[in-house]
Formats: structure tokens, sequence, C-alpha cells
């Protein structure tokens, strides 16, 4: 029930700051037009990518607690992983959009309103740290609010900036400080962008999660009494925070009434020690003519 409650809530919380967010990008598109700012642009183009983030991540919400189906057997978990993947993509290609704009300004700087900028730029601010609060104690529970948290956090940073400039070119005048930031901003972008989709496309590919420890796996399956090896093992992620695992168990020939025990206490070992809930594991495989721990899969397979 609790964790409904918190569910419900955080869902409330996605929709108030998709309003906000929605809101500042209007601000900042008609302000970047109306006193010259490409910082100011380039900011309220990262504030797009923040609603659509912020936006896939609430639909990802609703859509990971479907349930599984015939087409869907692990149910839309994955979706979130997904979202992830197309929020750091679109990060990266805003990023190489405010490179490009700035490098024309560099060459040629037009007439900024600093002024004005600043007030734009400082609403801004304000929404990004009521929104990062909102996410940042869930940032933990997936792959998906952190990177929209991230995204909130680097816009806040980009304001940040903005104001920066503002500041400068309204009691300097110069103009040079706005394309200047704008590539800040692009820079600050790419590190975080990179790791939600290297973080996300490991996901994708089924790659085994970066926290665990498959010789500490194997190691303890083969220390349970009876256990005499293990092959065919296959660990992977559903989603950021749920693990799952496949493998053949051998069992020596003494124990073979203890079967059932046995996957027991396999299956105890690894939720406990190492956080892998969804296990399919087969004891003994008298078909199988493999003793590899990690069995080349076929693209066609015969004779198994």
């Amino acid at each position: 029930m609790a964790n409904t409650h918190i569910d419900i809530e955080l869902r409330g919380r996605f929709k108030l700051a998709i309003f906000l967010t929605a809101i500042t990008f209007l601000a900042e598109v008609i302000g970047g037009f109306l006193f010259n700012s490409l910082a100011l642009l380039s900011d309220s183009a990262h504030v797009f990518m923040d609603v659509s983030s912020l936006g896939l991540s609430w639909l990802a919400l609703y859509i990971c607690a479907m349930p599984a189906t015939e087409t869907r057997t692990y149910g839309w978990h994955r979706s979130e992983v997904f979202a992830a993947f197309i929020n750091g993509v679109t990060l990266l290609f805003v990023s190489l959009v405010i490179f490009y704009e700035a490098y024309q300004r560099l060459i040629s700087p037009p007439e900024v309103k600093g002024l004005g900028t600043m007030v734009v730029a400082s609403v801004g601010l304000a929404v990004n740290i009521i929104v990062a609060s909102w996410l940042k104690g869930h940032k933990h529970e997936d792959l998906n609010i952190r990177s929209a948290y991230l995204h909130v956090v680097w816009d806040a940073v980009a304001s940040v900036g903005v104001i920066l400039s503002g500041i400068i070119i309204y009691w300097t005048g110069w103009f040079v400080a706005d394309p200047l930031i704008s590539i800040g901003i692009g820079i600050i972008i790419i590190p975080g962008a990179v790791k939600i989709i290297k973080e996300s496309a490991h996901i994708l590919l089924e790659g085994v999660p970066r926290e665990v420890n498959i010789k500490s796996i194997v190691e303890d399956i083969k220390a349970i009494d009876g256990v005499q090896g293990i092959h065919t093992l296959h660990i992977w992620s559903i989603c950021s925070n749920i693990h799952a695992m496949s493998a053949h168990i051998d069992i020596e020939e003494k124990a073979s009434n203890r079967r059932g025990e046995i996957l027991e206490l396999i299956n105890r070992k690894l939720a406990k020690d190492h956080h892998i809930f969804y296990t399919t594991l087969q004891a003994e495989c008298n078909g199988c003519m493999t003793s590899q721990l990690f069995r080349t899969i076929e693209h066609k397979e015969h004779g198994h």
C-alpha cells in the first residue's frame, strides 16, 4: 500500500512538473526571440527536452504498471529503459545544435538584451530547482527517473549560465558572452547524455548488470551442498532495477532426490546476496552436451 501511495504521489508531481516546465519553455522561447539571446534559446531547447523527458518518464510509470500479457510476458518494464535511451540521444542532438548556433554568433555577435535574459532565466532556474527537489528522492528507483532528474539538474546549471551571460552583457555590453555561455551549456549536457545512453543501451542489449559479480554468483552456487557445477548461465536486466537469471545446475547423483530443496536454496541465495529475484533454473540437463559456463546462442539450434 505504501508503494502505491508513493507511485500516485510521484505521478502527481510528474504532471505538475511537466506543466511548470512547459510554461518555462514557452517563456524562454519568447524571451529568446524578444531579447535576441542564443543562450536563452539554447536553454529553451534543453527545457523542451525536459518536457519530453518528464513526459516520457510519467508515461513510463503508467506503462510499467501494466500486467504481463501473452505478447509481453515481462510486462512493459523495459519501456522505462527505452524512454531513458531516447532522452539521452535527444540531449546529444540538442548539444550539437547549440554548438552550431554558437559558432555562428562567435563569428558575428549580435546585440543581446541582458536584463530581459536575466529575468526569464531566473524564472527557469526557480522552476528547475523545484522540479529537481521533487525528483531527487526517487532518482535511485529506476534509470528513467534518474535520466529525467539529470535533465532538470543540467538545465538548472544551464539557467545559471544564462543568468551570468545576462549580467555580463548588461554591465559590459560584451555580446560574445552569449554564445560562449551557450557552448558551456552544450558541454555540460554531453557527459550526462552519454552516461544515460550507455546505461540504457547496456540493458537493451541484455548485458550483465554492472553491480552483479558473476564470479561470486558461481562460487556461491557451487558452495551449496549437492551442486556439482553450473553451465549455460545468462544474467540480464529486465529494467534498471529488476534483474533476471537462467542457468543449468548440475546436481550430484546422490543428491538427486533433493533437487527442489537445492534449487530453493539457490534462489534464496541469489535474492538475498545478489538481488536477483527472477530466475529460471534447470536441475540436471541430460540433453545438454556442453559444460560451458557461457554458452554461445546460435541463430538456429537443432537437436537440443
